[in-house]
């Protein structure tokens, strides 16, 4: 996937003047947001599940490559392959090789954020070959040509009408005037046309949503079915992963799972929730005759231990994304790349570097809410906080902003200096604004004025009412 980080600010803007795309997020907040409240009130031990599976995930990481070789000998006891790659073109290349061996002009898809991450269906289009998205949003985001804008629904986007423009233009085999107004119309198309695709694959990829070292298997989530099928009806099964994706045992699996489908979209439990382990065995009724695990560190390893490392406890549920203010005013495409929100404020700079990823930190209102909803408890505000520190640093940040910082700091450190300056600017606005009450515009305040009226500061300052407070005076 393209990255376009560095014009996040000219992409927030667009997407702000967007009407319909405000109109499409609205629905999130109504919908994620208030499921996964009623979810969590369902289940008393929500919070104990939560601690259970951060301290899964943090055991993992603090013995990664001893879980990471062990699913791989028990992958390879049951007949199939793993693909250690240490970057995005050493996966492609691997994924390519695979398809060639193969003989494959289709590939069908499951949604895969890492897939996204490595561009591997430009890869694939490149070389000749046709991949498939089934996840319903991944189609009809593949039919319009855009990148996904959430990493659970990534046509969160679009509005139904959009959605039945795009099949209108893509699937002339149907009638022109056929009604596609309701959504179980389009799904009914989408599914007449996908069908025959997974019988033509001749390789499915799917993402895997944790690998149990235990018994080398692969876990799939999907509300769609799509995976099952993707996974089972072509010759070639390949699986991408990244390397945190690892857990222990199947019951580890299971405590995460517990919390998954309830942060992600409100429910008990995904509907396709599906344990694969390797080939067809002798006597199975179906399944791929090859088997093979491509697992990605491409940055991550480079996280472990250090300022960054709780972010690779994160299980893409985007709980962040829905509760998140920003995210909701905005969408995803506005982050410029695959991860947006919260989780990709802080994951995006550590994969492809704070040079190019520099605004999404800062795209935050520190509100802590990402934080309070992650079932795995990733202090997401704490690590963006240390992406601000380090792009202040490395003198990243806009001049005009350095030297804001730089006149607050003088200030700060001489608190009777401080209270002076700001007594002073207090008063000004305030004699300014007495008769109005507000202010539509004002210098340096563009940004907050922009969108909505400056109060007029009213009567005293905070620390003049405690000075006299102290003092006995009312």
């Amino acid at each position: 996937m393209q990255i376009t980080t560095p014009s996040f600010k000219d992409n927030a803007r667009r997407a702000l003047g967007d009407s319909d795309l405000r109109r499409a997020l609205d629905n999130m907040k109504t919908g994620f947001v208030g499921k996964r409240l009623l979810a969590v009130e369902r289940l008393p031990e929500f919070d104990a599940l939560r601690d259970d599976a951060r301290d899964i995930k943090e055991h993992v990481l603090e013995n990664l490559d001893a879980y990471l070789e062990r699913f791989e000998a028990r992958v390879k006891e049951q007949g199939g392959q793993v693909h250690w790659c240490r970057d995005a073109d050493e996966a492609r290349r691997v994924m390519l090789e695979i398809c060639r061996d193969a003989g494959a002009r289709t590939v069908t898809k499951s949604k895969s954020m890492i897939g996204e991450e490595i561009a591997i269906n430009e890869h694939l289009e490149a070389n000749g070959i046709e991949p498939v998205e089934t996840d319903l949003g991944e189609y009809i985001i593949q039919l319009r040509r855009e990148p996904p804008s959430h990493i659970i629904a990534p046509a969160i986007h679009l509005s139904k009408e959009q959605v039945a423009d795009a099949f209108r233009q893509k699937h002339g085999q149907f009638p022109g005037d056929r009604p596609l107004d309701e959504p179980r119309a389009l799904v009914d198309e989408a599914r007449a046309v996908l069908r025959q695709r997974y019988f033509d694959a001749d390789v499915g990829i799917t993402g895997a949503n944790m690998l149990v070292a235990e018994t080398g298997s692969v876990v799939i989530v999907t509300n769609e079915g799509n995976a099952d099928l993707t996974m089972t009806l072509p010759p070639v099964h390949i699986v991408l992963a990244s390397i945190e994706k690892v857990v222990p045992t199947l019951e580890d699996a299971a405590t995460i799972l517990r919390v998954l489908a309830r942060s992600a979209t409100g429910q008990e439990m995904s509907v396709y929730t599906t344990f694969c382990t390797g080939p067809r065995r002798s006597g199975d009724a179906d399944g791929p005759e090859a088997f093979h695990v491509v697992l990605l560190d491409n940055g991550r390893s480079a996280l472990l231990g250090g300022e960054f490392h709780d972010i690779l406890r994160c299980i893409r549920c985007g709980a962040c994304l829905n509760h998140c203010p920003v995210y909701s005013a905005i969408g995803g495409h506005a982050y410029g790349w695959v991860y947006p929100g919260p989780m990709g404020a802080v994951l995006t700079p550590g994969l492809i570097g704070l040079e190019q990823a520099a605004d999404l930190p800062n795209a935050t209102t520190f509100c802590g809410k990402c934080e309070e909803v992650c079932p795995m408890r990733i202090p997401l505000p704490k690590m963006m906080r240390y992406w601000r520190d380090r792009e202040f640093e490395a003198r990243l940040t806009p001049t005009l902003s350095r030297l804001g910082l730089a006149a607050w700091t003088f200030l700060a450190l001489r608190p009777a200096l401080y209270r002076v300056a700001t007594g002073l600017v207090i008063g000004i606005l305030g004699a300014l604004g007495r008769n109005r009450g507000r202010f539509r515009r004002l210098p340096l305040a563009g940004g907050w004025t922009a969108a909505r009226d400056l109060p007029a500061p009213q009567g005293r300052t905070f620390m003049r009412l405690w000075a006299q407070r102290r003092r006995g005076r009312p």
